[in-house]
């Protein structure tokens, strides 16, 4: 997509989450020029006016690039701001103690208009400037500090500046309350940012992790196979050599015994590839809903899962793996529905999610055909002979869709029971017997 819709979909959830918190301290500044610097032109004369209007403006743009340099420090790419934080400080004083002289509270009597004027200006750039500055620290005792700072400092100037003793109390007051509201908010904000990382990198984490162990048990489950029946073909094959040139006849024999070896080795190291590839439709089902939820995300599952066959309940198995692995790493989805109909000899899995379209809320299709991604599906629904359907089904919706048909209806699922005997039975093997050409793969 494109646009300044697909610009902000194309961002991960921590950063959507970093790009509001920037706005949101920018809109702060906003604020303070819309609530404090606006009504000022309605109390005062136009020239009086203008100049705190510009002070404040001046004010808010200060606030506001002392936020960004200070989220830049809070993600750590950047050196914490100390001059800017020290420029805010001092600047918020400066204009505070300006808005009391212009408007003449310190040198004349100012009428209730000039003094109500004063008094809005000087308490709301103190509170908006505290609010600023407590996004270069990361002390809970430091920021507590500045907010009573602020009030007792504000209490102390507005007195000499010209407030009588009560109002300069009630003025420390208002700004320990509007200056801990608003500390509070930008403060939280903050907390909110870092935690929204650390869980995301936390989860980059453990799915890291669980590759790696996934990783480590195949490969442990390899080296079970592989050690023990390499070791018996090299000692077989290295005796065979010593026989045959002594020109015994029983360097056959131990050749057999390496065909024997080889055909075992290759037939184990199938079963370990099949059950490293096989998955329970039933467990995976379970699994997906767990998962979703566990991860905030709303997750619905309906439809027959008794009485399908093994093979289909393990490629469908594999579809839901898959599906719910993409929904996680790539979507920014709230909802995700997966539905099983049997109907018409077919059997249809749907898994339907609200993440945006285009954004990769389906399945990669950048990874290896085998591993995972839709070619890999694709290629596990062929050998059932079922297809895949995937794409944007409208809105913010992303639906995929296998479709299995059934084996013929000659073929039943037998109750469990004592072994068949070897010539009257079903073999329940999937790979037929190796033959004198195969090699191992």
């Amino acid at each position: 997509m494109s646009g300044r819709g697909g610009w902000w979909r194309g961002k991960s959830t921590p950063e959507k989450v970093e790009t509001y918190t920037r706005w949101s301290f920018t809109f702060f500044a906003v604020i303070e020029v819309v609530s404090i610097g606006l009504p000022i032109f309605d109390n005062v004369s136009s020239a009086l006016a203008w100049c705190l209007f510009l002070l404040v403006c001046g004010h808010s743009a200060l606030c506001a690039v002392t936020a960004s340099q200070a989220l830049d420090w809070v993600r750590g790419t950047r050196e914490q701001p100390g001059r800017m934080l020290l420029a805010l400080a001092v600047g918020t004083a400066v204009v505070a103690v300006l808005a009391l002289i212009l408007s003449g509270t310190t040198w004349r009597p100012a009428t209730d208009s000039e003094f109500r004027v004063a008094s809005t200006v000087f308490v709301g750039v103190i509170a908006f400037g505290t609010s600023m500055l407590v996004l270069g620290t990361r002390s809970i005792r430091r920021i507590t500090h500045a907010v009573v700072g602020a009030a007792l400092g504000a209490g102390a100037m507005a007195f000499p500046l010209g407030f009588p003793g009560p109002a300069a109390l009630i003025t420390a007051g208002v700004v320990m309350l509007a200056a801990g509201l608003l500390t509070a908010t930008a403060a939280f904000s903050v907390w909110l940012l870092n935690a929204v990382y650390e869980l995301y990198e936390a989860r980059e984490t453990q799915a890291r992790l669980a590759v790696a162990e996934e990783r480590l048990r195949f490969g442990r489950d390899l080296h079970d196979v592989m050690g023990r029946n390499l070791a018996v073909v090299a000692l077989k094959s290295e005796l065979a050599v010593q026989l045959a040139r002594r020109g015994r006849p029983e360097a056959v024999e131990q050749m057999i015994e390496v065909q024997r070896t080889a055909r075992e080795t290759q037939r184990e190291v199938r079963e370990v590839v099949r059950g490293y590839r096989e998955a329970d439709l039933r467990t995976e089902l379970a699994g997906a809903q767990g998962v979703l939820t566990a991860a905030g995300i709303d997750c619905e599952t309906s439809g027959p899962v008794t009485g399908l066959p093994a093979e289909i309940q393990s490629t469908l198995g594999w579809v839901v793996r898959e599906a719910t692995t993409n929904v996680l790493r790539h979507g920014d989805a709230g909802r995700c529905v997966v539905s099983l109909r049997v109907a018409e000899g077919r059997v249809t899995l749907t898994v339907e999610n609200d993440g945006a379209p285009g954004t990769g809320a389906g399945p990669s299709t950048t990874e290896p055909a085998r591993g995972s991604g839709l070619a890999g599906l694709r290629e596990r629904l062929r050998e059932v002979d079922g297809v895949l359907r995937a794409g944007p089904a409208g809105g913010d919706l992303f639906r995929l869709t296998a479709e299995v048909p059934l084996p013929s209806t000659s073929v039943q699922v037998q109750k469990p029971g004592p072994d068949p005997a070897p010539d009257q039975g079903v073999s329940t093997s999937l790979i037929p017997p190796p033959c004198e050409s195969e090699v191992i793969r």
